[in-house]
């Protein structure tokens, strides 16, 4: 039986259905969004391989795959809250999803925060990337921006993501994280420089999740009404101001409060000291793509030199009525896309459309969508069927399209995938231009002495702890090459030979 704060909230949301400009014969995949083409998968070229970014195809099978009911590893600890978006432009000549349609209009929204690698009772100050997901409740249906608060990632393909949290997991031996095990991963992927000197500065240890920025991590791809595509990053800034703690900083509130971030959020929002963000974009035309000396679709890069243009403001105002019912049965995935907003070529994203939506489908369960924290606020008109939990007031004999009954469901083709020339064969080769080390020393010169200093004294702690001196030598030249002074100071700190340290860099290639 339903808790008393769930049937208030989907009493609620039934009861204000927000005004949608979709038609209601209009099927729609499970997020509300309106489907343009159900007869075809989407594919490469007219003789090609379908491809894995036509999410409608994707959530069509994987819903069929459990209609009979078969029975988090990342993310598990989190902290959510309930805001508004509101756009302060009007970006309707390069997208016309409808939440940035105008200034002024607002959509309601669920954030939640969250530790990335450790587990679900472990202490929310440890060294972590940490989860910025956010889930937009617009009249086309809902759109989840799933981020973290640093913007770039440890690797570049999704293939890798499995073995990449194996390592950064407890050992399957003894339980326990070990440095050996990352390090040895770590070392065989040289883009992840980068994203560990984000991690190991103070960046790696907010003081709260109202005192940091995040992240898309990735290039999504604006559409606008004629098709025409924009190229975007996300970035949210701190209204509060970005604080950092510091490695003792950190383990102090360890011993102080376990809980230090929730907490922290539940007291500012219960005393109406609502934390807001910014939310900025960055944009590139397809053309200038190729401008770079990177690949500008790369998770562990930066776009330093275009600029940012402000569209919104997130505002939270309202802590859950129940914590496991909205925060731990909240459920994101990059996959949850409107109108409007598409995702790039970002192998890594790519991964991530199937593995996130999967993922919640064994975690919540097949009609997860159906809870209200998850169900989009606009009429969800879907032939997907059955499946545990389902909760759903289906009526009539059709479920299935097309269909010649009168009020059937229909697809439209205005809703329809953009379209995008391809090039080429089907390959599985590495992306052309890396340039694995250059930002990491960038960012390295960027920080303050004293961020510099932490940010050694983390990596070299760590890194001093691995047994394996290749691995260790490695790492440290991963270091060297992106920056000398940053490299000579990682291996003194780690313990690592400096001369075979240079050695090995000078063999690295960017």
């Amino acid at each position: 039986m339903l808790m008393k704060t769930q049937i208030q909230l989907l009493t609620f949301i039934l009861t204000n259905l927000m005004a949608s400009n979709i038609p209601a014969d209009t099927l729609t995949r499970d997020n509300g969004a309106p489907v343009g083409n159900n007869q075809n998968s989407k594919t490469a070229g007219p003789d090609g391989a379908v491809l894995l970014d036509d999410v409608h195809l994707i959530q069509k099978l994987q819903r069929f795959d459990r209609e009979r009911i078969p029975e988090r590893v990342v993310h598990a600890r989190g902290t959510g809250a309930h805001g508004v978006f509101e756009s302060t432009a009007d970006l309707s000549d390069i997208t016309r999803a409808a939440l940035f349609s105008g200034a002024g209009k607002k959509t309601p929204l669920f954030v939640r925060f969250s530790s990335v690698i450790h587990g679900n009772h472990s202490p929310e100050t440890l060294r972590d990337p940490r989860g910025f997901a956010v889930k937009f409740y617009t009249s086309e249906g809902n759109w989840d921006l799933v981020g973290n608060n640093l913007p770039v990632f440890f690797i570049r393909d999704a293939i890798k993501f499995p073995d990449m949290v194996h390592s950064l997991k407890p050992s399957p031996y003894d339980n326990k994280q070990d440095s050996n095990r990352f390090f040895d991963f770590m070392s065989h992927t040289p883009e992840s420089i980068h994203m560990w000197t984000h991690l190991f500065s103070n960046l790696g240890t907010p003081s709260s999740y109202r005192h940091m920025d995040g992240n898309s991590v990735h290039a999504y791809k604006f559409i606008n009404a004629k098709g025409e595509q924009t190229y975007v990053k996300f970035r949210w800034i701190s209204l509060q101001g970005v604080k950092n703690l510091t490695a003792a900083e950190a383990k102090q509130a360890q011993a102080d409060d376990f809980n230090r971030y929730t907490t922290d959020l539940y007291a500012a929002i219960d005393k109406g000291d609502f934390p807001s963000w910014e939310l900025r974009v960055q944009l590139l035309k397809p053309a200038e793509l190729d401008k770079f000396d990177f690949d500008a679709l790369d998770a562990t890069k930066e776009w330093r030199d275009v600029p940012f243009k402000t569209v919104g403001k997130m505002t939270l105002n309202k802590m859950p009525d129940n914590f496991f019912q909205e925060t731990e049965q909240s459920a994101f995935a990059p996959a949850s896309l409107v109108p409007g907003i598409e995702a790039s070529e970002d192998r890594l994203l790519q991964g991530r459309m199937f593995s996130y939506a999967d993922t919640q489908l064994h975690r919540v369960g097949t009609n997860g969508n159906h809870l209200p924290i998850n169900r989009a606020q606009t009429e969800v008109r879907s032939y997907n069927q059955d499946g545990a939990a389902n909760a759903g007031n289906t009526k009539g004999g059709v479920n299935y399209e097309p269909s010649a009954t009168d009020g059937a469901y229909k697809d439209v083709a205005e809703y329809s995938y953009s379209e995008r020339p391809l090039t080429g064969t089907t390959q599985q080769r590495p992306i052309k231009k890396t340039l694995n080390f250059r930002q990491a020393g960038e960012k390295f010169r960027e920080f303050s002495k004293e961020d510099q200093d932490h940010l050694i004294a983390n990596f070299g702690g760590d890194l001093g702890a691995v047994k394996n001196e290749a691995v260790k030598t490695r790492m440290a030249a991963f270091a060297y090459k992106a920056d000398p002074d940053y490299g000579t100071r990682l291996a003194a700190a780690a313990g690592a030979d400096l001369a075979k340290v240079k050695a090995e860099a000078a063999k690295l290639v960017e």
